[in-house]
């Protein structure tokens, strides 16, 4: 087998999760998806799909319909975005790894800005690049972005930037000042960036005039070296259903086309349909998750913050509190006590990357938000009994 497959980190996340599942004890908050099912009328949209015997293959890169609702519903967030430019994709990782073989080559220089989903790092690997990171800098809890490491570790040599933002763990933003400046730097050095905007509607940190974190979308022209990936995993509940789509330069559309060919041959249909409703009545399912995950977001930062010990920030975006216990610096060891000793399913930070080794990842996509007042109870009261001990 390839070494640079044999090379690759089995994901620690699974290994938290893989100690927990199957135990009613535990509040699993380590994945990165909510609790609540996908809302009815996108379920029934697949059900009909299949009751009408669409059981067949798409045009690989997705149907016609979906494309135009993917196309029209980016065009109402940042401008005018054709169909032509858009790939719809088997999820979003599916969109990530699509992304990363039509730019990367074996031996190409990429950089990546961590912590990231380990996903992002791993991609570039198995193709044989060389992934160079930059980290992001934590201040009282809050992570920002060092612009002059970053743009320092893009040369002419460096291929593709990656940048999560909204980001997963962290809830970093990129602003649209450091957004314009990436941009501007890459189209000097004729660098390729991906960006992984799964999140954008998840942005809590004020009011940017169309209801969603800044894109790199909002200041690219159509031809700019600029790759945007998406889900419908988080903004529309649809997780499991692995439907994603990727923004991409009308040049390489057909291109990308030939790779799904060669990954999954398309999206299944009835999911695409999914997706086509899903986007048909966004008003009925976004603005509802987004306010929901912002009270939940309010409702757990408050609480964590007031424990003794923690050190945390207000997450701009995302999903996620992330968050360090005094005391505690191995967070791999301190997520599977925590399953064990106190029924708290949490992801470690050193899955993230080396500098988030003694964080904590708290999903906090949850319906009820209860549960989240109950983890933060049975964590206090497992710190007390350290303290004690």
């Amino acid at each position: 087998m390839r070494q640079a497959v044999l090379n690759l980190e089995e994901s620690k996340i699974r290994e938290v999760a893989n100690a927990g599942m199957g135990r009613d004890d535990v509040l699993a908050f380590w994945f990165g998806e909510s609790d609540e099912v996908t809302p009815d009328f996108i379920r029934q949209a697949a059900i009909d799909s299949l009751q009408r015997g669409e059981t067949f293959y798409s045009h690989n890169l997705g149907l016609p319909e979906l494309r135009q609702a993917v196309a029209g519903y980016m065009s109402a967030l940042h401008g005018m975005v054709g169909a032509e430019r858009i790939a719809i994709t088997s999820g979003g990782v599916n969109a990530l790894m699509i992304a990363v073989q039509a730019l990367v080559d074996a031996g190409d220089e990429v950089v990546a800005v961590t912590p990231v989903w380990p996903n992002l790092t791993a991609q570039p690997a198995i193709m044989g690049a060389r992934v160079k990171c930059v980290p992001l800098q934590p201040q009282e809890g809050q992570w920002a972005l060092d612009m002059p490491a970053l743009l320092a570790a893009i040369t002419p040599a460096t291929k593709v930037l990656i940048v999560n933002a909204p980001n997963n763990p962290t809830g970093w933003t990129l602003t649209r000042q450091e957004q314009q400046t990436l941009l501007d730097h890459c189209r000097q050095t004729g660098t390729w960036i991906l960006a992984d905007e799964v999140y954008e509607r998840l942005y809590y940190a004020g009011d940017t005039g169309n209801g969603c974190a800044p894109s790199f979308l909002d200041i690219a022209a159509v031809d700019d070296r600029l790759v945007v990936v998406h889900s419908f995993s988080k903004s529309f509940l649809m997780t499991g259903w692995r439907l994603g789509w990727l923004v991409l330069p009308p040049a390489l559309t057909h291109p990308v086309g030939k790779l799904i060919e060669f990954n999954t041959s398309c999206a299944s249909v009835f999911t695409q349909r999914a997706g086509v409703v899903a986007l048909q009545r966004t008003d009925d399912v976004t603005p509802r998750v987004v306010a929901h995950l912002k009270a939940c977001r309010d409702t757990l930062i408050a609480l964590l913050a007031a424990v003794p010990g923690v050190q945390l920030a207000t997450p701009r975006g995302g999903m996620y509190a992330f968050f360090r216990l005094e005391g505690f610096d191995d967070s791999l060891a301190t997520a599977k006590r925590l399953v064990v000793e106190a029924g708290v399913g949490l992801a470690p930070g050193e899955a993230f990357a080396p500098e988030a080794q003694g964080w904590l990842r708290w999903c906090f996509a949850s319906h009820d938000l209860q549960r989240l007042v109950l983890g933060v109870e049975r964590l206090k009261s497992w710190l007390l009994e350290q303290a004690r001990s």
